[in-house]
């Protein structure tokens, strides 16, 4: 049975690829100054206006890497501030060599790479959206009705994951409430705010279109919330991706590529 149209499969597989771009190029472009501010300016001097730090300390032998929210210090060693590189040595990098791209620090390459992505993302994601306007897949599929937004509608759904039962069957084939709402949460609000910030924190721009830089209060705070809603879009990538795994990876997966579903309880 159909599933997915040829330009929704299209799409989906051009946004992932923008998305996995987007967020490579970005830890690496984050790394060149790892803190985050609120306002219009931020550097070093200005503490009060910071509110997330990467960090490393310790020694060249035992680095330890940390990361600063507010007025909480984690421990990051080996993931954030300090890790193991390619050669299997301590590099002190916000991010990991393997999360980013260019794997090593290279903030032109980083950069060129990201505006390209974003590029991809904006005009793949305005296809996807006219299609799923025109085809009425946005009111059908993407955004929840009023009924599917009561709370035993919501808390039958968030049990039903938590069980891990997925639907089978004919059931399959619609998606439930709160996949709607990831997937309007991410297509309507996340990517948008992403676009939106990530303009506000061009020069040229803000030259061009002064309010974008008022809208967020300030490129620093853009720059703050383009982080926030990035890392919302890699949260929900990591979830969609281990949901894919457990509900059935070969038929999810060869549903996306074909556009075709077989109807039952095989996965």
């Amino acid at each position: 049975m159909l599933r997915h149209h040829w330009l929704v499969r299209l799409t989906h597989w051009g946004n992932a690829l923008a998305i996995v771009f987007l967020l490579m190029t970005g830890m690496n472009i984050f790394g060149a100054h790892p803190r985050l501010y609120w306002g219009h300016v931020g550097s070093v001097d200005q503490v009060e206006r910071q509110w997330l730090e990467i960090g490393v300390g310790g020694t060249m032998q035992a680095p330890r890497g940390w990361m600063d929210i507010g007025d909480r210090r984690f421990d990051t060693t080996a993931v954030l501030g300090v890790s193991k590189n390619a050669q299997d040595q301590w590099s002190v990098v916000a991010f990991p060599y393997w999360a980013t791209f260019p794997s090593g620090r290279d903030l032109a390459t980083a950069r060129t790479w990201h505006f390209f992505a974003a590029w991809l993302l904006i005009l793949n994601g305005l296809l996807w959206l006219g299609h799923a306007i025109l085809s009425g897949r946005l009111r059908r599929d993407i955004i929840p009705r009023l009924s599917e937004l009561a709370p035993a509608h919501l808390w039958h759904d968030v049990v039903q994951h938590l069980k891990l039962n997925f639907p089978k069957g004919e059931a399959a084939l619609r998606y439930e409430v709160l996949q709607k709402l990831a997937y309007a949460g991410v297509a309507l609000v996340l990517i948008p705010v992403v676009i939106l910030t990530g303009m506000a924190m061009s020069p040229g721009l803000n030259a061009a279109f002064p309010f974008l830089d008022a809208l967020w209060g300030g490129r620093q705070s853009a720059r703050s919330v383009h982080f926030i809603a990035s890392s919302g879009i890699a949260a929900f990538l990591v979830v969609h991706l281990v949901l894919v795994v457990l509900a059935g990876p070969i038929r999810g997966i060869g549903a996306m590529i074909t556009g075709r579903i077989t109807i039952g309880d095989s996965k």
